[in-house]
């Protein structure tokens, strides 16, 4: 019989579609903590448990040079939003005690510790779904979890650009064929958090259902190659070991990104239509009637010459020229640093720049919340927490007294 009872109190202050879906997260640094944003700025109540010296970024900055309190730096603040804290040692029985407490009600715990950690604690899966059976476990790991499948590495330790280089996205990202690049943002740290906020997610939904939670595992590394999907099925389907193609993509054209007077811009109109049209608008029409670009198939033949011809074209006009003659009619988009995303219309109208409350100092800017849902919208609505800011509330909710809570944090 489904087992859909279960519902947490979300208080006044809830928002989102997730308001009813409790989070003990244990994550820290990037990949776990981005993961669990997701679903805070949806609304979970995501209680963020951290060791005595808090997460590791919580500290590490950067600060604006007039901050005078410098609690909250601008990694932490950005990946950290609408999650309360509570301290916790969980080299103590008290502490270890004191989060059994927080998961006995809760829908999942979060965890990115290397494996064994939290087995070597006694807080392994089999050890707290004893207390909560509907509990959903989740691990984010460079090399995954025994538990779904044991990898040679899985002891290793991973960061991002471990993930980026093992999973393929190095490999096939680049200049030339010869300079593996590693992508700007933390990739192989975002896309695993993301994964696992959905993994979660689906087993919350499975647990509502049934009454029966499990062990979700997400590999870093495992991501990546998600990520990179094309190139498995070209080695499958091709035979090829595809490398780095530059700014440029390895069958379509044009499909990539071109000089101009002030800098760059991005230009996908490799179908015959996109093509004229954009032969039309850059005033060439001999490349538009040249027998070797007249369809994709030889536009991608020919690809090399093409791509270094419409540089030639594309060079002779700045962005926002560009922008006239192209934006709207083909799919085009000029490469924006901060300050141009910043002055641009689009990104206001989403809602995509917030302010958030820095103690201390002026509000800051962080990235907003990218799915837009019209009943139960998300939303940025609190800053970081402050380290241990929630702990009294949060453990007398989970059944402690005062006095158990002042001897937890006595000791």
């Amino acid at each position: 019989m489904p087992l859909n009872n279960h519902r947490i109190d979300p208080g006044p202050d809830a928002f989102g579609s997730l308001r009813d879906i409790r989070i003990i997260d244990l994550t820290q640094m990037l990949a776990g903590p981005y993961g669990t944003m997701v679903l805070a700025d949806h609304g979970a109540q995501v209680i963020k448990v951290e060791a005595p010296t808090g997460d590791l970024t919580r500290h590490a900055g950067p600060y604006r040079t007039e901050d005078s309190e410098r609690v909250l730096g601008g990694y932490f603040q950005s990946i950290n939003r609408n999650k309360q804290s509570v301290v916790l040692n969980l080299k103590s029985e008290k502490g270890r005690d004191a989060l059994k407490a927080l998961i006995r009600d809760a829908d999942a715990v979060v965890e990115n510790f290397r494996a064994g950690v939290m087995d070597r604690l006694g807080l392994s899966y089999e050890t707290l779904r004893e207390i909560n059976p509907r509990l959903v476990y989740g691990a984010l790991r460079g090399f995954g979890d025994p538990r779904t499948g044991a990898s040679p590495y899985g002891e290793w330790p991973a960061f991002d650009v471990i993930a980026q280089a093992m999973g393929g996205v190095m490999a096939i990202t680049g200049p030339d064929a010869a300079t593996p690049t590693k992508v700007g943002p933390g990739i192989g740290d975002i896309v695993p958090g993301l994964f696992l906020a959905f993994g979660v997610l689906a087993a919350i939904h499975h647990a509502r259902r049934t009454g029966e939670g499990q062990f979700v595992d997400v590999a870093m590394t495992d991501a990546m190659l998600s990520v990179c999907e094309r190139m498995v099925w070209q080695n499958s389907v091709l035979g090829i070991v595809p490398g780095p193609e530059g700014n440029h993509h390895p069958f379509l054209c044009p499909f990539g990104m071109f000089p101009a007077k002030d800098g760059f811009v991005t230009i996908a109109a490799q179908q015959d239509s996109f093509f004229s049209l954009l032969c039309e608008q850059l005033e060439t029409p001999a490349l538009a009637e040249d027998p070797r670009y007249l369809s994709e198939a030889s536009r991608s033949l020919h690809r090399h010459d093409l791509i270094a011809q419409l540089g030639l074209l594309t060079r002779m006009f700045d962005k926002a020229e560009l922008m006239r003659r192209l934006g709207g009619r083909i799919p085009f988009g000029p490469v924006m640093d901060v300050t141009e995303i910043c002055a641009d219309p689009h990104f206001a109208a989403r809602e995509m720049l917030i302010d958030v409350g820095q103690p201390g100092s002026t509000p800051v800017r962080i990235a907003g919340v990218p799915i837009k849902m019209t009943v139960t919208p998300g939303g940025i609505h609190r800053r970081s927490p402050l380290l241990g800011e929630h702990r009294i509330v949060r453990l007398r909710e989970a059944g402690l007294s005062d006095a158990q809570i002042a001897d937890i944090f006595a000791e």
